[in-house]
């Protein structure tokens, strides 16, 4: 039968999607009721479908968020941690990503914050946002890796392009004067261009003294809290509430 040479055909030329579609059709009884439009309709959006999500797949990959598998559907809003409902909703319409604005979660340790960034990351990557996850701790010790092996500039204009930078546990530890220096960089590069969510046990107003060198933490904070959406969170570790759960459940 045609269908089968047909099938082959879509397939060398890298139209999956199509072609697993049609195969199902041949399958399906009173397709022949369809007229052709809609058939082929059917074809061109699954052949979208799929590419969408393999697209999808791969910004999820390069963004090394993590908590890769966390989910906007399973955000939490029965645990008091006044997490706003509403805010969040805004917030994962990506609208601050188009805006190029910033966002801010802050929470002591254990409710969440940076399962909670992973997931704003996840629905940003299905919305064809690219993102980046740096982890602040292990910023200086990379940073070394980088300026060693020569390709700071490059890694400079990598994040430049990113649509998403995320600063995982910022002032956490103190920053080597380097690498306040670099971040001041990689914020100077975003700034108005591009967005920045960062996550932090402490409040915004102590991260001048946390950063350190007075100068630089006044133009980092300038870039980076300038123009932010802000969430904080408040309550009683989820780690300690939630023991029993299972490793893919939220946590910070």
């Amino acid at each position: 039968m045609l269908h089968h040479p047909t099938v082959d055909k879509l397939y060398a030329l890298r139209l999956g999607g199509m072609a697993a579609a049609l195969a199902e059709q041949q399958a399906q009884e009173g397709i022949d009721r369809l007229c052709f439009e809609e058939r082929l309709g059917l074809l061109v959006e699954r052949e979208a479908s799929e590419r969408e999500s393999r697209q999808t797949t791969a910004r999820l990959r390069r963004a090394k968020l993590k908590f890769a598998d966390a989910s906007p559907e399973d955000i939490d809003y029965r645990t008091v941690r006044g997490l706003d409902r509403a805010l969040t909703a805004r917030l994962l319409t990506c609208e601050w990503v188009r805006r190029q604005q910033n966002l801010i979660l802050i929470a002591p340790t254990g409710l969440g914050k940076s399962w909670l960034a992973c997931a704003f990351a996840v629905q940003a990557c299905r919305q064809g946002f690219s993102v980046a996850y740096l982890r602040m701790p292990k910023l200086s010790e990379e940073l070394a890796l980088v300026h060693g092996s020569g390709g700071y500039t490059r890694w400079l204009a990598q994040l430049a392009k990113t649509d998403i930078v995320i600063l995982d546990d910022l002032a956490m530890t103190p920053l080597s004067a380097s690498a306040r220096r670099d971040l001041l960089e990689v914020l100077d590069d975003r700034h108005g261009n591009r967005s920045t969510m960062a996550t932090s046990q402490l409040p915004v107003d102590n991260w001048h003294a946390a950063i350190g060198e007075p100068t630089v933490a006044d133009a980092i904070l300038d870039r980076l809290v300038h123009n932010a959406h802000r969430l904080t969170l408040d309550g009683e570790s989820m780690r300690k509430t939630r023991s029993s759960l299972t490793a893919t459940t939220e946590s910070e």
